[in-house]
């Protein structure tokens, strides 16, 4: 299944395409991106965090809601980037021993899914 995704690196760089084989414990994936069909590997050390989307082009009016429970995805969590940038969702785990973690959106209209983020990009992790 080919997932599109969002990467956000760490340099404020941003490319959109579709993977088949990103793991959480792997070193490295492939980005298949969408605007030329060319194949790149992609090394996690380099980014802020993928982004699991529903479309590419996503819904820039809409405004997520944060107050919504949904069963199953875990505690609330409030992740901030050193980038100032600052995501809420759910989480099933957060550890600093660990690269990265998902955060599952909780609005069922966001155009987010989940992201990944990667541990080293941020500047604080809050359950909440």
């Amino acid at each position: 299944m080919r997932n599109k995704i969002v990467l956000h690196y760490l340099d404020g760089q941003i490319l959109k395409g579709t993977t088949c084989n990103f793991s959480a414990d792997k070193e490295w994936f492939h980005l298949t991106k969408r605007n030329t069909g060319q194949t790149i590997k992609v090394n996690p050390s380099q980014l802020k965090g993928v982004f699991f989307v529903k479309s590419f082009d996503g819904n820039r009016a809409h405004r997520e809601r944060y107050g919504i429970h949904r069963p199953g995805l875990g505690r609330k969590v409030s992740v901030s980037f050193k980038d100032g940038e600052n995501v809420i969702g759910h989480t099933t785990g957060v550890s600093p021993d660990k690269k990265g973690f998902f955060v599952f959106f909780s609005d069922p209209i966001s155009n987010n899914e989940k992201v990944f983020v990667l541990t080293a990009a941020t500047h604080n992790i809050r359950l909440v």
